[in-house]
């Protein structure tokens, strides 16, 4: 107790004060990253109510400005940051709806992922769980794009349907042919649905970054201008990002239950398939989650002779070599 008094103490000088703009761990490196976003996809963050969202807001507000109660302790900053970093975004500082939020990939992710796993063998099903899936993922890119730039219901509707037009061909394409392969290969037939239309669903929900580019910056976070090649290359790892979010429930699982059904008591309780194989789900996508999350930094970066020639001239010009990269939100 006194050890944590004497660091909420020393939190008061202006030179120990904690950032609590930036992540408690260092984003420069897989596992700093790794611990931030274990900490903000926590499950039981989805159900923390508008007080415990404002008031953790209000701290970390308040902190900022110096105008923390006293007594206020280094714990209870970190929690208050976790809390807030969870629930707003981190562009516009806006609330974010509860099913968009990453603290909620874990739950509503297990039971898509669990459902899709195990109702694949016909139409309707197949149709339902990818409209469902698509739904949530569309939501979910929504919530967490680059707030900089602007997106009209139109364009967020037209790719919510050419997402889930091309989960739902992949799918009912690759039923249709794997009707007479072994049941192992048909059980793959999610996992292809479900990467094709990420391919398509992140960068058409994001098609403003593509067409007009990103927000760009340097060190200091001064804007310098919008560059479409920074806008794609954060695309694609955010795609990359999600596929390998699935890869240990849709390719691991499909193996473990063709393994389990070879035994009578296994088969005997159907009723159980889905059951286990949602909360197998839940399991992996725990880690995976920020696993995903943390492949390539938030803050991503590109350098400037990467960059289109105009902007790039426009840097050379201002600043000659002092800046050699540029930095740009890249997107959950």
């Amino acid at each position: 107790m006194a050890e944590t008094e004497a660091m909420s103490n020393d939190s008061s000088s202006p030179s120990n004060r904690l950032d609590l703009g930036v992540p408690r761990w260092d984003q420069s490196t897989f596992t700093g990253r790794f611990k931030h976003f274990l900490n903000i996809t926590d499950m039981r963050l989805s159900v923390c109510n508008d007080k415990q969202l404002e008031d953790a807001k209000g701290l970390v507000t308040n902190y900022k400005l110096g105008l923390e109660p006293p007594g206020t302790t280094e714990e209870q900053l970190w929690h208050a940051q976790k809390v807030y970093m969870s629930a707003f975004h981190p562009d516009s500082g806006e609330k974010q709806n509860v099913i968009g939020r990453m603290s909620f990939q874990v739950p509503g992710g297990m039971i898509l992922t669990g459902c899709m796993l195990q109702f694949y063998k016909t139409v309707p099903a197949v149709v339902f769980w990818q409209w469902a899936n698509q739904s949530f993922n569309a939501l979910v890119n929504y919530t967490n794009r680059n707030a900089a730039s602007a997106i009209t219901n139109k364009q967020i509707g037209m790719s919510y349907v050419t997402a889930t037009s091309s989960a739902l061909v992949a799918a009912l394409s690759l039923n249709s042919l794997t009707k007479k392969a072994p049941p192992l290969v048909a059980r793959y037939v999610p996992f292809v649905a479900v990467a094709a239309a990420n391919c398509v669903n992140i960068p058409m929900m994001r098609q403003q970054e593509v067409l007009h580019g990103i927000t760009v910056y340097n060190e200091q976070g001064q804007e310098l201008g919008k560059s479409k090649k920074a806008a794609k290359k954060g695309i694609s790892q955010v795609v990359l990002s999600r596929i390998s979010m699935t890869v240990p429930g849709m390719c691991g699982l499909p193996i473990v239950m063709e393994r389990l059904l070879r035994y009578n008591w296994f088969r005997q309780v159907a009723w159980s398939h889905a059951i286990f194989q949602t909360a197998a789900c839940g399991a992996f996508l725990i880690f995976m989650v920020p696993f995903g999350c943390s492949l390539f930094p938030q803050k991503a970066s590109i350098a400037v002779n990467k960059l289109e020639t105009d902007l790039r001239d426009e840097i050379y010009s201002k600043y000659g070599d002092g800046i050699q990269k540029v930095y740009f939100n890249k997107g959950l």
